[in-house]
This record gives structure tokens, C-alpha cells and sequence, in this order.
């Protein structure tokens, strides 16, 4: 009976400690940024199938699993820098350094060896232009644009740099070098980071002020340089997005729906130069950024690889 009374007793702690060991590695998942590096993985990977059509399914796991781990590493590193200022958010207090979960030598330890072991896997396993595009990647936007977003507004410019190189990464594990179609899709994902960031910024402009962060958006209180800037980088992206197919890279039908998506984008960029409508222009616009990049990237990749 004292037997069975003790095996009952037991199972709540089983179960609690199953419990906290799904809730830790979820905090580390979490460390991650999963929605941030899905990103970066996706573009890697269409660049590396705009370079290769060739359906080489080794050379594209090993990107993936590079890419993969490299980017969580970068962007857990991103909140090892950033606890602080973090905490003083409500959009990002819950986060696993600020809300105590983890703690932050474990977070620092955790980012270098995702990021070391991303670079080293792709390394031998791809080439070594691939690894040092990853890793100029990390340095970048860890040691770069994180430090600066509390020191001047340039850095949605600077930061936009470690987020386009992705497709390089991609493109360099394909081909061993860039061509000029690699070039341009890192000019329309630098391009593409400005309005869908600027309306990130304005919608969240007194949480990033609460946290410490030097944005445009906070320093431009009235939103038109903001506004202006967006509308500016959004017909950039427009014309950049063209260029594919008038160079001869994709067919005309690629170069019909770059169109469309161009105007499909232009449509908030415009709304948000508005005063009076601001606001909800800016999360038009985040939402609209969002839908834009794979309905643009995809049909590229099928337009090359139908070619």
C-alpha cells in the first residue's frame, strides 16, 4: 500500500519536470527569433535557387541547417545585447532574458556556438564564400546595427545591410561566386527592409523610446520624413524589382507580376504620406511589405527554373 501511495506521488513530479524541460526549450526556441530567421533562411535559399536550378538536395539541406543555425545564433546574441532595453518594452518584456527564464552567460554561450556552428557547417559543407558571407552577416548585424540602434537613426540603413546579404549567402553556396542576378536580389531585399521597417517603427515608436532606441520615428514625431522616406524606398524597390526582367534574367511574365507587386506596395507607401490617416497606413503598409516578398520571390525562382 506505502509502495503504491509513493508511486502515485511521484507522477506529479514527472510530470512538472517534463513540463519545465518543454518550457525551457521553448525559451531557447524562442532566443531565436523563429519568424526573423525563417526570413533569412527563405531568402538563402532563393538565392541559391535562382543560381541553381539544378535540384541538388545535399548542397540544400547544408544550407538550410547553416543558415538556420547562424541566424538563430545572430538573433540570440541580438537579446543578449539588448536584455536590458527589452525589459523596458511591453512589446518584448516577456522575452526569455528580460522575464528571467534564461539566463543571459546561458543566452550569450547558446548564440556563439548556434552562430560558429551555422558558419562551419557551411563551410565544409557548401564553400568557404558561402561562411564568410555568414559570418559577415552575424558580425554585422550583432557587433553593427544592434549597438547602433541606440546611438543614431541611420541605423534602419546600416542594419538593412546584414538583413539583404542572405540571397549572397545562398548564391555563394550554388555558384562559389556572385553574379550580377545575386547582386540584385540583395538590392531589392536592402530596398524592401526600408518601408517594411519605417512602418514597424512608427506603429511601435513609444515602446522603442521606452527601450532606449534612437529611431527616425521617434525623432520625426510628426511621421513625414518617416512617411517620405518610405514612399522614396518603396519606388526604389518598384523600379529595382523590374530590372530582373529587363536585363534579360527573367522572362516578361515575371516582369508583368513585378509590376503588379510594385503597385500592390505603392498603394500604403502613398496612403502613409498622409497625415491624417497615418497610423493605420503604416500597419497597411507592414502587413502589405509582408505578403509582397514571397509573392515577389517565388514566381522568380519558377520563372528561372522554367527558363
Amino acid at each position: 500500500m506505502s509502495h503504491q501511495t509513493t508511486k502515485t506521488n511521484s507522477l506529479p513530479d514527472v510530470t512538472q519536470t517534463s513540463i519545465s524541460a518543454r518550457a525551457r526549450i521553448h525559451d531557447f526556441y524562442e532566443l531565436t527569433k523563429p519568424r526573423l530567421s525563417f526570413l533569412s533562411v527563405v531568402t538563402a535559399v532563393a538565392g541559391y535557387l535562382c543560381a541553381n536550378p539544378a535540384r541538388d538536395l545535399t548542397a540544400l539541406l547544408t544550407l538550410l541547417l547553416g543558415t538556420s543555425l547562424a541566424a538563430g545564433g545572430a538573433a540570440a546574441l541580438n537579446q543578449w545585447i539588448e536584455r536590458v532595453a527589452d525589459g523596458k518594452m511591453a512589446r518584448t518584456r516577456d522575452r526569455p532574458i528580460p522575464a528571467g527564464r534564461v539566463l543571459p552567460f546561458h543566452a550569450l554561450v547558446y548564440g556563439l556556438s548556434l552562430s560558429g556552428f551555422g558558419c562551419i557547417v557551411l563551410y565544409y559543407g557548401t564553400n568557404p564564400l558561402a561562411s564568410l558571407l555568414t559570418l559577415a552577416t552575424v558580425a554585422s548585424y550583432v557587433l553593427l546595427y544592434t549597438p547602433l540602434k541606440q546611438l543614431t537613426t541611420w541605423n534602419t540603413l546600416i542594419g538593412a545591410v546584414p538583413g539583404a546579404l542572405p540571397p549572397l549567402i545562398g548564391w555563394a553556396a550554388a555558384e562559389g561566386q556572385i553574379s550580377t542576378l545575386g547582386w540584385l536580389l540583395f538590392a531589392i531585399l536592402f530596398l524592401w527592409q526600408m518601408p517594411h521597417f519605417f512602418a514597424i517603427a512608427w506603429t511601435h515608436r513609444r515602446d522603442y523610446q521606452s527601450g532606449g532606441f534612437v529611431m527616425l520615428s521617434n525623432a520625426d514625431t510628426s511621421g513625414r520624413r518617416v512617411a517620405l522616406q518610405s514612399f522614396v524606398f518603396a519606388i526604389a524597390l518598384f523600379i529595382s524589382t523590374l530590372l530582373p526582367a529587363l536585363l534579360g534574367y527573367a522572362s516578361a511574365y515575371y516582369g508583368f507580376l513585378a509590376l503588379v507587386m510594385g503597385l500592390y506596395i505603392l498603394r500604403p507607401a502613398i496612403a502613409f504620406l498622409n497625415p491624417a490617416n497615418r497610423d493605420q497606413a503604416a500597419r497597411k503598409l507592414f502587413i502589405a511589405s509582408i505578403c509582397y516578398l514571397p509573392a515577389l520571390l517565388v514566381p522568380l525562382v519558377l520563372d528561372l527554373w522554367l527558363l
